[in-house]
């Protein structure tokens, strides 16, 4: 198959549980797909959950709804500038360099809807929790669904809010496109294969087992390079885009917020900023600047110039190991900026990632977190009549505090163990921080409703 073909399916406008997405001529298919992502209530709550400071009383510091508005801001300009390349080497009919900046944006948008409470550190919570509780070893679980609460990973999470629970009445949740969703999906694969996969989209999984056909249907439609037949597959090209925006603006922004709250020196920021921007800055503009905060918002965005143009070069440069599924590597590591990108890595690590506040924040989500698994999952394992599990008034009472869409039907606790756990793992990483330590407090007695 040409490029040219190649390129035509992995911009797929099929929407999952939908079939093919007819354009508006206001707003094309993927335009509607970034809308559809802005209206769900999995959206709005990213603006109380974590992004590096939980909880943070300053109003200037960002979360999760900040961050990836941002990502998505950069996404767009950095799929137009590929896009346009693309569309010029290969001859691609009836596709804009718009095209693929609106399939990366919608994609940066969601790339972090679902992320539990309290950051990674919630991921890890959930993780150990499963791991330590007894709960999987009571079930005959098969390997891959096991390693679906061992290893659990928001990455996957995201897939299953955009295509199940959000609008679950519709088949394939939002229904979004395919090129949307396969370009969402920086790694997939399932939490559990015989064999470990290398490169960088196999360190971690992009879909659970109860979401492994809806994916598999995405795979298909935008002719995913598989890797492993009908079970993994190589990166849509766009999702190193969505990687690049990501991590361009966590580590940029994450030391313009750390600088803002005094854990770098705001000198140590500028060099750092500097050093990425290069020959990009304008010595007599940063003169003029003599407010830190203006000169580091100045640094910051030619920096981010810079790391977009350093990226796109290397995609470009290997278009046909991407498309091939060869390439497997992060494209700013192979840019110029990957040396003083490496050293902004090297201070967030020691400096930012570490500080008092996110620590003793993070640490208290385990306890939370885990509080909260063990409350609702006792709850529905003694309601469906799990043998040595007993239904008391506090499990009947916590039942009835577990809204009716984490429940199968009737309201009742799904009879399969995998998906009613799985289901308790929805209702708790869909919380936002200060909901679950609210509803924590209040289930523990700490705190009584007023």
């Amino acid at each position: 198959m040409g490029k040219r073909k190649i390129w035509e399916k992995l911009l797929s406008n099929e929407r999952l549980g939908a079939g093919k997405a007819p354009d508006s001529a206001e707003r094309t298919a993927f335009q509607q797909d970034y809308d559809r992502i802005v209206f769900t209530s999995a959206f709005r709550r990213m603006k109380d959950k974590t992004q590096v400071f939980p909880l943070s009383k300053s109003d200037y510091v960002r979360t999760r709804l900040t961050h990836s508005l941002e990502a998505s801001c950069v996404g767009r300009s950095l799929g137009a500038v590929v896009g346009r390349e693309i569309i010029a080497r290969h001859g691609l009919k009836d596709v804009e360099s718009g095209d693929f900046g609106a399939i990366v944006a919608a994609a940066c948008l969601a790339h972090d809807i679902g992320n539990p409470p309290f950051g990674h550190a919630g991921e890890d919570a959930i993780r150990e929790w499963f791991r330590n509780s007894g709960l999987l070893e009571r079930h005959a679980f098969t390997p891959a669904q096991r390693a679906d609460f061992e290893r659990y990973e928001g990455n996957a999470q995201g897939f299953r809010i955009v295509s199940r629970l959000q609008s679950p009445a519709n088949p394939g949740g939002l229904q979004l496109t395919s090129a949307v969703l396969a370009t969402f999906t920086k790694y997939p694969r399932p939490s559990h294969v015989d064999d470990e996969l290398g490169g960088k989209s196999g360190k971690k999984f992009g879909f659970f087992q109860q979401d492994a056909e809806n994916f598999a249907r995405v795979a298909r439609a935008t002719g995913l390079v598989e890797r492993l037949p009908g079970t993994a597959w190589r990166r849509h090209p766009l999702a190193f885009l969505v990687e690049v925006a990501d991590d361009t603006c966590y580590l940029i922004v994450d030391l313009e917020d750390a600088a803002r709250l005094g854990f770098v020196p705001y000198r140590d920021a500028e060099c750092l900023l500097g050093d990425l921007a290069g020959n990009t800055v304008s010595g007599g503009r940063l003169a003029r600047l003599h407010d830190p905060k203006e000169r580091l918002e100045y640094l910051r965005a030619k920096a981010i110039g810079r790391l977009l143009e350093g990226a796109a070069a290397v995609f470009l440069e290997n278009e046909e190991a991407i498309l091939s599924g060869a390439f497997d590597d992060e494209l700013l590591e192979q840019s110029p900026v990957g040396i003083p990108l490496q050293a902004v890595l090297q201070v967030a690590k020691e400096t930012i990632y570490t500080a008092r506040p996110a620590l003793e924040i993070e640490t208290a989500g385990f306890e939370v977190l885990g509080a909260l698994l063990g409350l609702f999952t006792q709850a529905v394992e003694a309601k469906a009549g799990v043998e040595g599990v007993r239904f008391t008034t506090r499990e009947r009472m916590l039942m009835k505090l577990l809204p009716a869409q984490f429940l199968g039907h009737a309201g009742e606790p799904d009879p399969d163990p995998y998906v009613r756990l799985l289901q308790v793992a929805d209702f708790v990483a869909g919380m936002t921080d200060s909901y679950a330590v609210d509803m924590y407090r209040k289930l523990k007695g700490f705190a009584l409703p007023t």
